[in-house]
């Protein structure tokens, strides 16, 4: 458990400064440029683990699931990360942060589509909360907030969330660095060849007639200088590799529960990061969204956690039960061995009823 709630941390503290490492480097490169670079590093980055897992685990991969994962790429990467990086760069970086983590009320609507997973009360109310909390945190933005940012701020954690779910098979039957690691290189590999076909005359010429022309006139070299180098180092090896190395890491070593409290600590750790890095200011109606979703994230963890109580304690009793009842055989075998007759005939008696019944 130490181990599992230390690569919670460090997955903890590379999620929540992603928005302001994205920040710092959003003047230097576009967002494809990002996109692109950032998630080939996290690839490679995650290529060791998703080897050792493949090795460890009895599925083999094959065709039909590397192609689900190049889909997978196309949703998660191309799409919905494209939509976050164009949301960094319109709105504030502590806004996309905090709205991204509600991205688990999308998780509950989409499960429930697609896998026909129930949806509790406490799920219901969590699902609220973070409603609540969104509007919260874009109250004070609302006059300055462009459409579109508010648009592509919501529509990342919907398709990540829509990724997520729909790559939940996947995990089960090979693990999650796998096919995070597949993903991520399917995905990178994608995106290059979105912006080899947005070079091209008739293709850059539509995109730019019809608003998309972010996606014309990539250049994956330009724009690096020293600290910018650094910075998307930090956003691909960091962000990218190690913080998703670890999430998973820690739902290996200890649970997918103990991973998932990344999300939980993400919406306190990120605004206060981006106050400190960034000089964001944190209106009192942003401090109410925080404390929504952090209650919607309570009412999914105090049941969890009252479920796993519960399941121990059952299990509890279920040893010492065994215990008490291997106790109660070595004595009578060791100690009173006048009493196996009386057992062996009692047990006798209880078959011959079982039987007659």
């Amino acid at each position: 458990m130490n181990r599992a709630l230390f690569f919670v941390c460090v997955a903890t503290v590379f999620f929540s400064s992603m928005e302001i490492a994205l920040k710092q480097i959003v003047d230097a490169f576009s967002a494809m440029q990002v996109n692109t670079t950032r998630f080939l590093l996290g690839g490679l980055a995650l290529i060791p683990f998703a080897l050792r897992d493949l090795r460890r685990g009895e599925e083999k991969l094959t065709l039909a699931a590397v192609a689900r994962m190049a889909v997978l790429g196309l949703l998660g990467i191309v799409v919905s990360m494209g939509f976050y990086q164009l949301a960094v760069e319109l709105a504030p970086a502590s806004v996309v942060a905090v709205i991204f983590c509600g991205n688990t009320a999308f998780v509950l609507f989409f499960a429930h589509i697609f896998l026909k997973s129930p949806i509790a009360r406490n799920q219901i109310a969590a699902l609220v909360l973070a409603i609540l909390g969104i509007v919260c945190i874009l109250w004070p933005f609302a006059s300055v907030l462009r459409a579109e940012a508010l648009v592509y701020a919501v529509l990342a954690p919907a398709t990540f969330a829509l990724y997520a779910v729909l790559s939940t098979p996947l995990c089960r039957r090979y693990s999650g660095v796998v096919v995070t690691c597949g993903t991520f290189l399917l995905g990178s590999a994608e995106l290059l060849v979105l912006v080899f076909l947005a070079d091209l005359g008739p293709v850059a010429a539509f995109l730019q007639a019809h608003g998309m022309g972010f996606l014309t006139n990539v250049h994956l070299l330009s724009g690096y200088t020293f600290s910018s180098f650094l910075g998307m180092l930090y956003v691909g090896i960091g962000v990218s590799g190690i913080g998703f190395a670890t999430y998973f890491m820690a739902a290996e070593v200890g649970s997918p529960f103990t991973a998932s409290l990344v999300f939980f600590f993400k919406p306190v750790l990120a605004p206060i990061l981006a106050w400190a890095l960034l000089d964001d200011t944190i209106p009192p109606s942003m401090l109410l969204g925080i404390a929504c979703i952090v209650a919607g994230s309570l009412c999914l963890i105090l049941v969890r956690l009252r479920d796993l109580r519960l399941v121990r304690t059952m299990q509890h009793w279920q040893r010492l039960y065994h215990h008490k009842r291997w106790r109660h055989d070595y004595r009578i075998r060791h100690f009173d061995p006048h009493l196996l007759a009386v057992v062996h005939r009692d047990e006798e008696v209880q078959a011959d009823e079982a039987k007659r019944g």
